[in-house]
């Protein structure tokens, strides 16, 4: 790992302050479109155009990566990224705010891609599995460090806003100071959804659901921590303990997972899930309840979404797991996009609770779903390529995460 640790570090430097960035506005959004008086309908259209954004970002941005080069796209991206944290305090209005929201949904998507692709050529084929473990690592330290500096100032003024403009701004120094040479960029090759969900009708309707799940854990937190009354101390640690949770799971769970059927553990991990969400929704603990709570769903949620990859990925061939793997990636954007709407209009009528009902219901149905797909069909041959993913990954990293994750590989879980 140190090896790995020498020759990447520039990249993974500059992806954590990258995270931090991204993990800063996520929350503080949430908590001042509160202060401004933004309703929980106003405020899930704003949440929910970020995932818009990234979905439209993974289509469009490898075409321009080809057309000018990963240097030029990732300068213009930065740049749109930097001016757009400064303008959500300046111009602080929910349609607007939906408007700045899509633009950088659209700019991190293409940062993320040509990281990714910079991190995948920088590592050697023996190390490319721990500098990936290493990535999705890094990931969700950034985001679990953003909440922590999301206390260090008032957030109805404007430092928290120029922190993380200046954080993404420092990310690009020493990805593009780098070395390494940019790589060249090939697009990934698309499976149909026809053919797709005749891989895995679990993959693809799991990954749906889980696509709602994440963009209410994510996009709706801080405004339902917001609703709930929670300080901003609360909800930025309530935060930091989702992503603590699916650090801490990830790799117990891939390692089980590569030793059973997949399909069941998918239906536990959701049923795990649906008895916490009902039990905060009807017990409403404490802050420390919360918090535990906020463990378990990130627990629970990060794994399913590794899982369902994998899963999918049993039934082919090497050749098509990165085509399967960006439809899938396509199909939870999809649910993404509607996770929050749906949050915001069901705390609207129910109040902070509809938050864990939404999320209830998705687990529910992913619970019932997973146990129906095992009694229609027989346990695939598993070839241990559980891979540690995380949501926020562009099908450049998984093609590269799925290729270190055969039974000939040292698996980062193990």
């Amino acid at each position: 790992m140190l090896s790995v640790l020498r020759t990447t570090w520039p990249l993974l430097l500059g992806i954590l302050f990258l995270m931090v960035g991204n993990g800063m506005q996520g929350t503080l959004l949430g908590i001042r479109g509160a202060i401004e008086g933004m309703s929980t309908t106003h405020m899930s259209v704003v949440m929910s155009s970020y995932f818009g954004g990234f979905l439209l970002g993974s289509r469009i941005v490898p075409d321009m990566i080809q057309k000018v080069g990963h240097v030029r796209v990732f300068a213009a991206l930065a740049s749109m990224i930097s001016s757009v944290l400064i303008l959500y305090a300046a111009w602080p209005h929910w349609i607007v705010w939906a408007m700045l929201r899509l633009g950088i949904g659209f700019c991190f998507s293409g940062v993320y891609i040509t990281a990714e692709s910079w991190l995948n050529a920088s590592a050697r084929n023996e190390t490319r599995g721990q500098a990936l473990s290493a990535y999705m690592i890094v990931q969700m330290l950034g985001i679990i460090a953003a909440q922590v500096l999301m206390n260090i100032s008032d957030p109805a003024g404007y430092l928290l806003f120029v922190i993380p403009s200046v954080l993404v701004s420092l990310s690009f120094l020493p990805i593009l100071l780098s070395r390494q040479p940019a790589p060249q960029f090939s697009t990934i090759q698309r499976m149909t959804f026809a053919r797709l969900f005749q891989v895995s009708p679990l993959g693809c309707i799991g990954m749906f659901l889980m696509g709602g799940v994440f963009s209410a854990i994510f996009g709706m937190a801080s405004v339902w921590g917001s609703l709930k009354g929670l300080s901003v101390t609360e909800i930025s640690a309530f935060v930091a303990a989702i992503y603590l949770g699916g650090l801490v799971l990830q790799y117990p769970v891939g390692w089980f997972s590569d030793h059973n059927d997949r399909r069941m553990i998918v239906m536990v991990l959701s049923l795990v899930g649906l008895i916490v969400s009902a039990v905060t929704l009807y017990v409403q603990p404490g802050i420390w309840g919360l918090l535990l709570t906020a463990a378990i769903i990130g627990g629970v949620a990060n794994p399913v979404y590794s899982l369902l990859i994998a899963y999918t990925n049993d039934f082919l061939d090497n050749t098509d797991m990165a085509a399967a793997s960006a439809g899938l990636l396509f199909i939870n954007g999809i649910g993404a996009i509607t996770g929050p709407l749906i949050t915001g209009w069901l705390m609207s009528r129910l109040g902070p609770e509809g938050f864990w009902v939404y999320i209830g219901i998705l687990l529910a149905l992913l619970t019932i779903y997973a146990g129906w797909r095992k009694l229609r069909r027989a346990a695939p041959a598993m070839d241990q390529n559980f891979a540690v993913i995380a949501p926020s990954a562009t099908p450049i990293a998984i093609e590269a995460a799925l290729e270190n994750a055969g039974p000939d590989e040292v698996q980062a879980a193990q």
